[in-house]
């Protein structure tokens, strides 16, 4: 057992066989609920004597994933109110060791996930001289509804809450906290968009890595409106903070699901505004686009699947039922037009069916436009592309959203992981992926040329033949976005 100090109390960690420390439902936050419901982040209440942080802490209440992805995505739910925690893998050092530190957002549509899933585990980074660091935020309607007289994103509040305390209290864990990096994949990626650029923010870290998500992802108070007034009139209450407030959890819970479930099967934007388009009702709200541009002081890695759209087709039985209506209705709705676009994305997939050209459109309006428009942004970022296909469901999973997760976990073996990997994963590929993101934390170098205007050099991590960075790839695809995404 190992015991550490923080501004709060001490902490008492356990030790693995090879020497990795963890810390686990350390506090950063007072529980967000009664009086604090709805509110800002409060500082964590201090207590006597050592604390045990042996086993993880509460979870920010959510409703599961419905199927198919409850048994494809890694997900849990602890209950207790004392959720705003998070946990610290670190190597024996002994404090003030001054080691990078990386600190983890997860992601789940901003209403899904916590930071204390089995599958985030960070022994690996701590193995690699890394301390690694995991948090829970508040999701969905605690998080994320816009509610008057409330403050906003207060999911995000809670991420900076974190940070804050990561910087007053990581070295006593062997972290430096001038040098943090976030990193993120889907809604903790675009959590990290918005922190980009939110002055509260700054200073709190020095690099950022983003995976499948980055800056074009947000309601408009407008559109932020609409999703609340609609949970409202389902709950039949006013949308305010106190009749949410007196709405049970367990009928709170359900209703989210529902709410999303509505917007997935009528995305109709007189409905939902800009929800329509981002199949997302919970997501950060913000006036407009912000991109962080060449004063953002925080170095960059960013990314996104090459197929990332599978994930939301192959497995519900979508992706064989697409008409070649809808693919032209989808392609006019993200702005492009289908009668140039669509012959574009055929020649590069000759023979392909309705269903695979919308995944790839979807691909790149959800994910891969919006890393290469951040990565314009700030010049000197690094790009990458994960490509690597999971033999899943016949190999149609392919290159799909989340898979990238147990390779940069360097957790392959996890069980969770399963039913997306499939038997085999290669290795050698985790160690290039695992081994960029901790060379990234710890130089601000990932192993390749820093993207630019002419070059457009993008890491194509693949397992045949091998990693290994492209110019430009699908240079005429990424042409038809010009001035639309």
């Amino acid at each position: 057992m190992t015991v550490r100090g923080t501004r709060q109390g001490a902490v008492r960690g356990r030790t693995s066989p090879d020497g990795v420390v963890s810390f686990l439902g350390v506090p950063y936050a007072a529980p967000p609920f009664g009086a604090r419901r709805f509110r800002e982040p409060a500082p964590p209440e201090p207590w006597t004597g050592v604390r045990d942080a042996m086993a993880p802490g509460p979870t920010p209440p959510h409703a599961p994933y419905a199927p198919p992805f409850d048994t494809l995505i890694p997900d849990n739910a602890i209950e207790g109110e004392d959720c705003l925690n998070l946990n610290i893998w670190t190597p024996a050092a002994e404090p003030g060791a001054g080691l990078p530190v990386m600190v983890w957002l997860h992601g789940g549509a901003f209403t899904n996930g916590s930071g204390s899933v089995p599958a985030y585990d960070g022994a690996a980074f701590a193995r690699d001289g890394v301390v690694c660091v995991t948090l829970n935020y508040r999701l969905g309607t605690d998080g994320f509804l816009h509610l008057p007289g409330r403050p906003d994103n207060r999911g995000l509040l809670d991420q900076i809450a974190a940070l804050h305390w990561i910087r007053d209290n990581i070295a006593s864990f062997g972290g430096d906290p001038d040098l943090v990096t976030v990193f993120g994949e889907s809604a903790g990626a675009m959590s990290i968009g918005a922190l980009l650029t939110t002055g509260s923010a700054r200073g709190l870290f020095r690099r950022a890595i983003l995976q499948s998500g980055a800056c074009h992802h947000f309601l408009r108070p407008p559109s932020a409106a609409l999703t609340a007034a609609r949970l409202a009139e389902k709950l039949g209450i006013e949308p305010t903070a106190e009749a949410f407030s007196a709405v049970p959890l367990a009928r709170l819970l359900p209703a989210q699901a529902e709410l999303r479930a509505e917007v997935n099967a009528r995305p109709d934007p007189g409905l939902w505004g800009e929800a329509a388009l981002n199949m997302m009702p919970f997501e950060p709200v913000l006036p407009g686009l912000a991109l962080p541009g060449p004063e953002c002081g925080v170095d960059l890695l960013i990314g996104s699947n090459r197929e990332e759209y599978r994930l939301f087709l192959v497995p519900t039985g979508v992706l064989r039922a697409v008409p070649e209506s809808r693919l032209r209705a989808v392609t006019a709705a993200y702005g492009l037009d289908p009668d140039e676009a669509l012959p574009v994305y055929r020649a590069d997939r000759p023979g392909s069916a309705p269903d695979e050209l919308l995944a790839a459109v979807a691909t790149d309006w959800f994910y891969r436009v919006p890393a290469i428009r951040l990565a314009e942004s700030v010049p000197g970022s690094y790009l990458y592309e994960f490509a690597w296909r999971s033999p899943r469901f016949d190999g149609n999973l392919g290159a799909c959203h989340a898979l990238e997760l147990p390779f940069v976990f360097d957790r392959l073996d996890d069980p969770s992981y399963a039913p997306m990997l499939g038997a085999h994963p290669p290795q050698a590929l985790a160690d290039a992926v695992h081994g960029a993101w901790v060379s990234f934390a710890k130089t601000g170098d990932p192993g390749w040329k820093p993207y630019d205007s002419t070059a457009r050099t993008t890491m194509v991590f693949t397992a045949d033949p091998v990693p290994a960075p492209v110019r430009d790839p699908r240079r005429e695809e990424r042409l038809l976005w010009e001035g639309v995404r």
